[in-house]
């Protein structure tokens, strides 16, 4: 096989070409009350210690435009830009995981579900001197009763 084929290969099969700096792993948490939203807890694993995930503008959920079974339930972003900068950006603590406020759709068919998102999200590396946005697809498997 060519470089070439190889090369549209892996890009049709949405192989990432450049580095990978996290993976990223989701769950669904029901809300605790009813009335109250449930989230989409999402962890953060980095591959480089020296690589960190920044505070602002923070992460956000994206739920994929056909979705039906989760409603948004995030505050609105907050609009400042991006601290590029990486000696003045603060970082969050990926020990723990980032939870993104959802609630089930009235009328979402019941049973186990899989829905579809991105999480957007800004990082970067101190020791490089570079900021970067991410945006990882994911897929949160949910048991809607």
């Amino acid at each position: 096989m060519s470089l070439f084929s190889l090369a549209l290969t892996a890009l049709l099969a949405g192989t990432p070409t450049g580095p990978q700096h996290f993976t990223l792993a989701a769950h669904f948490e029901p809300a605790a009350r009813p009335g109250q939203p449930g989230a989409v807890a999402v962890t953060f694993t980095g591959t480089d210690p020296e690589i960190h995930i920044n505070e602002e503008p923070a992460p956000r959920l994206k739920l994929s435009t056909v979705e039906t079974v989760l409603v948004d339930k995030q505050p609105p972003p907050s609009g400042r830009a991006p601290d590029f900068d990486p000696e003045t950006a603060r970082y969050l603590d990926i020990r723990k995981p980032v939870r993104f406020p959802v609630a089930v759709a009235a009328g979402a068919a019941k049973g186990d579900q899989n829905v579809k998102a991105t999480v957007i999200y800004f990082y970067c590396s101190k020791r490089e001197g570079w900021c970067r946005r991410g945006s990882t697809e994911i897929e949160v498997p949910i048991l809607v009763k």
